[in-house]
C-alpha cells in the first residue's frame, strides 16, 4: 500500500451485527440507517445505539496489535459494527468524517468507553485496555451516520474532507 492509501484509504474487512450484546458477528453487507446497521441491537440502550452511536467502528491493525499482546480479540469480538484496515487510525477521531463504500458518510461523535461485557476477550479481564484515556489511539469510536445506503465487506474507505465550517475554525 503507499503511504497516502494507509493515510487516507482502505477498505472494510468485516461488518457485525447481533440482535444484542457481544460479540457481534459477520454478514457480508449491511444497509446502514440513520441508528446503524439494520439487524443489529443492543442489549442497553443507556450506553449503546441512537443516533450519535449508531455505528461503531474498529482497526484491524489495532485488533493485529492486540493479539500479539495475548488478547482473543477478532473482528466484532467487542462489538464493532465496521472493521476497517488502512486508515490511519490516529486520524479517526471525533469530528472525523468516513466515506464507507460509495453511499454513507459517517462522522466520528466519540470514543467508545469499554464495558465489563467486553472482558472476556482480554487477556487477565483487561478491558480498559482499550479506553482511550488510558491507552490513546487503541479506543473504536462511535459515529452518527449522515448519508445512509448500503455497504459491503471489502468496500472501500476513506477519510472525507473537512467540513467548510471545520476547515475555517
Amino acid at each position: 500500500m503507499s503511504e497516502s492509501t494507509v493515510r487516507d484509504g482502505g477498505r472494510i474487512v468485516q461488518l457485525s451485527v447481533s440482535p444484542g450484546g457481544v460479540p457481534k458477528l459477520p454478514v457480508p453487507e449491511a444497509r446502514v440507517t440513520a441508528l446503524g446497521l439494520e439487524g443489529d441491537a443492543h442489549r442497553s440502550l443507556e450506553h449503546h445505539g441512537g443516533p450519535e452511536r449508531a455505528v461503531c467502528l474498529y482497526s484491524l491493525e489495532r485488533i493485529q496489535a492486540l493479539r500479539a499482546e495475548g488478547h482473543l480479540i477478532a473482528p466484532g469480538a467487542i462489538g464493532e459494527n465496521v472493521t476497517v484496515e488502512g486508515l490511519d487510525w490516529s486520524r479517526v477521531r471525533p469530528g472525523t468524517r468516513l466515506h464507507l463504500g460509495d453511499e454513507v458518510l459517517v462522522e466520528i461523535t466519540r470514543y467508545t468507553i469499554p464495558c465489563m461485557n467486553i472482558a472476556p476477550v482480554f487477556k487477565g479481564g483487561d478491558f480498559a485496555r482499550v479506553s482511550e484515556k488510558k491507552h490513546p489511539g487503541d479506543s473504536r469510536v462511535y459515529a452518527r451516520v449522515l448519508q445512509t445506503g448500503t455497504i459491503r465487506a471489502g468496500d472501500a474507505v476513506r477519510l472525507a474532507a473537512a467540513p467548510a465550517a471545520a476547515a475555517r475554525a
